[in-house]
């Protein structure tokens, strides 16, 4: 069993630790906003997470990726427990990339790889989408 563990250092704040050891810091009050929320933390998963499994997908395609941004967004339900119920998520590649090798890449992480995708679907609908754009001159 893995274990995370957090302390409250005043106010609404507090330092997390990860089960590998890295701390970040936690501000669970939206107002004074001095470190990311606890939902924050989870679209920045969800981007990462799926970054990753992308990244890995086009390396082993021997696809030219020069840059990839995960832009994720979403919407809460209005109503407490405010999980997340809507989300999007952007790929914005740049490379000399081949777009079914793109789209494909995208699917398996949606579909198979993408641990953090997998638990927001139980709440939530995911939509993705991408753009390619030419590579760097």
């Amino acid at each position: 069993m893995q274990t995370a563990t957090t302390h409250w250092i005043g106010e609404e704040k507090f330092v997390s630790t990860s089960p590998s050891g890295h701390a970040i810091v936690i501000d669970s009050d939206r107002v004074s906003n001095k470190a990311a929320g606890p939902m924050d933390l989870l679209l920045m998963a969800l981007g990462a997470c799926t970054a990753t499994d992308v990244v890995s997908i086009l390396k082993k395609k021997r696809q030219k990726l020069e840059s990839l941004e995960v832009i994720c967004s979403g919407e809460r339900a209005a109503e407490p427990p405010k999980v997340w119920v809507k989300l999007e998520v952007l790929y914005r590649l740049r490379g000399a990339l081949d777009e079914a090798a793109v789209k494909r890449a995208i699917e398996l992480s949606e579909q198979k790889y993408c641990s953090v995708s997998a638990m927001l679907q139980k709440t939530a609908t995911l939509s993705w989408r991408y753009e390619i754009l030419p590579p760097a001159e």
